[in-house]
This record gives structure tokens, C-alpha cells and sequence, in this order.
């Protein structure tokens, strides 16, 4: 009986659930336009799912920074949607960390740019052969 108290434990002591609603990221290589009251910065995004993307920068912008995105996924009308920096991947000097940047997630998105964005990423995955 004990054993199967232990076993419950570990598993309520698993991460928060917002890691089973993580949805798929794609590597991807687009420009990217970050617009902030005070900032223009020109980027690279290199990945994205439904939730938002990553945006490889030698100086990620503060946590909480709202910024509109430009971007133009290749056979698509440009998208511009509205994003807050969700969490930053600093360069660290003499560390391994190659891949510098912010994570972006999507803020108040209409229907239309939702279901546009929803498309876009089912044909990456296709094309990928993914599920």
C-alpha cells in the first residue's frame, strides 16, 4: 500500500501541466521584424509552434516586453502579430550556449491570424513528413 502512495507522490510531484499543452515547434529560418515603442530589431526567427516563436539575438529584450512581429513565412502573406517575451537564452561568455535569443509568445490573436498561423504550421509539418 505504501508503495502505491509513493508512486502517486511522484507523479503530483511531476511538472506543472502546462508541459503536456506544449504544442510542436518547427525549426524554421525567417526574418523578423521586433517593434517596441523604443526598438526596431531585426531577427531571425528559428523556430515556431501555434504558441509563438524563437528569436535568435545577440541581445534579447527584458521579460515582459511587448513587441509587434513582422514576419513572412515563405508562400504566405506576411503575418503581424502582436507578442510578449516570454523567457531569454542570454550569450554567455565562455559557456556553451549557442543559441541566443527569446522565446515570443503570441498575444491577442484574431481568429483569421490563428487559423492562418494554424495552416502555416500544418504544412510544415507535412512536408515534414510529422503527425
Amino acid at each position: 500500500m505504501g508503495m502505491s502512495d509513493d508512486a502517486s507522490r511522484t507523479q503530483s510531484s511531476a511538472p506543472p501541466s502546462d508541459d503536456r499543452r506544449r504544442t510542436d515547434r518547427y525549426e524554421v529560418i525567417w526574418s523578423v521584424d521586433c517593434m517596441t515603442d523604443e526598438t526596431f530589431l531585426y531577427a531571425s526567427i528559428t523556430n515556431i509552434s501555434e504558441m509563438g516563436i524563437f528569436v535568435k539575438t545577440l541581445e534579447p529584450l527584458p521579460i515582459g516586453t511587448r513587441l509587434l512581429l513582422s514576419f513572412a513565412p515563405p508562400g504566405y502573406e506576411p503575418f503581424k502579430l502582436a507578442g510578449v517575451v516570454a523567457w531569454q537564452n542570454q550569450l554567455k561568455l565562455q559557456a556553451d550556449n549557442p543559441n541566443p535569443g527569446m522565446g515570443v509568445r503570441f498575444m491577442d490573436l484574431g481568429i483569421q491570424d490563428r487559423e492562418r498561423l494554424v495552416e502555416v504550421i500544418r504544412t510544415i509539418a507535412y512536408l515534414r513528413g510529422s503527425n
